[in-house]
């Protein structure tokens, strides 16, 4: 095994030099952009994966997959639990090592923790969903038709949740370290294979929706052997082994603390969705495909935005965890730029050509008038919510749980309630414009929240700095390790 040794790791150009000392307009694009283009070739795969479902020429089918999507969003969520949580941590504690070199040593059981976490959680969730399988199908709302499709889709999908869950942990673990560009050629591969895989079992061997999901699962399983070969060989301080795992309170309470968000928001998420759908049905076909293009249209900046809210997350953690304020809030100013850039930028193009935009997709005049309405009301939301995401990737990165928690779940409480309402006292307006108003009041309380937590935030950022770690100068990593050996709950001692 060759690794990047810890004094060449920050070399200019390395994954380490973008989140330490790279210019943040260049630290912005390596982080940013490869992880925009990922969730792009997601959304492509996605189309194509139904292409060949559709080829089949079956509608069970179709609906098999569509019922099984909040499913597989609750799987990622597991993943990120560990995930999203532990890749905070690792960035932070980089970030100390510039100062505390024995900081590093508390990473191997970071990672160890965060992967080996999300399989053991997806082997349970898992487990459990191919015992309650026919009431779990019930509940995601297949109807006598589709049951034996969703059911053959959903229960191959469960049999893969440990994998599916350590592909996205993994995933957050690169990104951890900086390195958004493996990420995307890690998810590029997995969707080629991916492909690869439907074509053999769909379109050769004829499994159907059985075969969709075992090609999901399977190019997961390829990921997944990418991204721990990744890491193996270069990366200085993640380690895979389960013998670095660990259950101290050191590491379980600053994971969970920002990965419980991430499994709440999904399953609002989820609650939020099917709301959504069974108020518009109500406004017939016209509004839902209005709304469907619209969702469509706006998938392209929003796949922007949230590479920008994603990505730029271990760079503020690096730089809280450091002690850099002046790097923290240069990061926060540029992606503040890049939302506001890009939704406008976008916004401009889009009502310029609104008609020849929706025009490629339905030439019905009614939902040509719905569908720009409902795509306005989703570029202002889109405003908020990109603010609202470096908030919440600041949360997350400060390791403030609660706040990162309430603006991760504070979406699908609101959203309820709002659309609920909207559609008594405004009928279909108001169900366009809850999502905008959700967003605004998330806004606003995330930046109520971000006020609170100054104090906070500039007390860890002071007790980061190198001021502080030359006053508390820690132990070795050497003697991090002696003492971890001797006593496996001494990772306590040096959170």
């Amino acid at each position: 095994m060759t690794t990047t040794h810890p004094a060449t790791a920050d070399a200019v150009g390395t994954n380490r030099w973008y989140l330490s000392a790279a210019p943040i307009f260049r630290a912005l694009v390596h982080l940013c952009v490869p992880m925009a283009a990922a969730m792009v070739v997601g959304a492509v795969y996605n189309v194509i994966n139904a292409g060949f479902i559709g080829s089949l020429h079956d509608t069970s089918l179709l609906a098999a997959i569509t019922f099984g999507t909040p499913l597989l969003g609750l799987v990622m969520a597991v993943g990120g639990v560990f995930g999203v949580g532990g890749g905070a941590l690792i960035s932070r504690l980089l970030g100390a090592a510039e100062h505390e070199p024995a900081k590093a040593g508390q990473i191997k059981h970071v990672s160890s923790f965060a992967l080996w976490g999300a399989v053991a959680a997806g082997a349970v969730f898992g487990g459990a969903g191919l015992l309650l399988l026919r009431p779990l199908v019930a509940v995601l709302g297949a109807d006598a038709a589709a049951v034996p499709a969703t059911t053959a889709y959903v229960g191959v999908m469960l049999a893969f949740v440990p994998v599916l869950a350590a592909a996205f942990c993994l995933e957050q673990l690169l990104r951890a370290e900086g390195a958004a560009r493996q990420v995307m050629i890690g998810l590029i591969v997995s969707t080629v294979a991916n492909v690869a895989f439907d074509v053999v079992f769909i379109l050769v061997m004829h499994w159907g929706v059985a075969g969709a999901a075992l090609a999901m699962g399977l190019s997961n399983l390829v990921v997944v052997g990418y991204f721990a070969a990744w890491l193996a060989r270069h990366s200085a301080y993640v380690r895979l082994a389960p013998r670095w795992f660990t259950l101290s309170p050191a590491v379980l309470k600053p994971v969970f603390g920002v990965g419980v968000g991430e499994l709440l928001q999904s399953a609002f998420l989820i609650v939020t969705t099917l709301v959504l759908n069974h108020l518009a049905v109500a406004y017939g076909d016209g509004a839902l495909a209005a709304m469907g293009v619209a969702v469509r249209i706006a998938q392209v900046p929003e796949f922007l935005v949230m590479g920008v809210t994603i990505g730029v997350l271990p760079l503020l953690a690096y730089s809280y965890g450091k002690g850099d304020r002046e790097r923290l809030t240069a990061a926060l100013r540029g992606s503040a730029v890049a939302v506001g850039g890009i939704v406008l930028v976008f916004s401009t193009t889009v009502f310029v050509f609104r008609e020849q935009v929706f025009a490629a997709f339905s030439a019905d005049r009614s939902v040509l008038a719905t569908g720009v309405t409902i795509l306005t009301a989703q570029l202002v939301a889109m405003v908020a919510n990109g603010f609202a995401g470096l908030l919440t990737s600041l949360f997350q990165a400060a390791g403030r749980s609660v706040p990162a928690i309430v603006m991760s779940v504070g979406h699908g409480v609101l959203f309820v309630p709002i659309a609920l309402l909207g559609n008594l006292w405004f009928g279909l307006p108001g169900i366009i414009w809850a999502l905008t108003a959700t967003e605004i009041a998330v806004f606003a309380g995330g930046v109520a929240m971000w006020l609170a937590s100054r104090q906070a935030i500039d007390r860890g950022l002071a007790e980061g700095s190198p001021e502080r770690a030359e006053q508390t100068s820690g132990p070795t990593e050497e003697r991090y390790d002696d003492a971890r050996v001797a006593d496996p709950s001494a990772i306590a001692t040096f959170g």
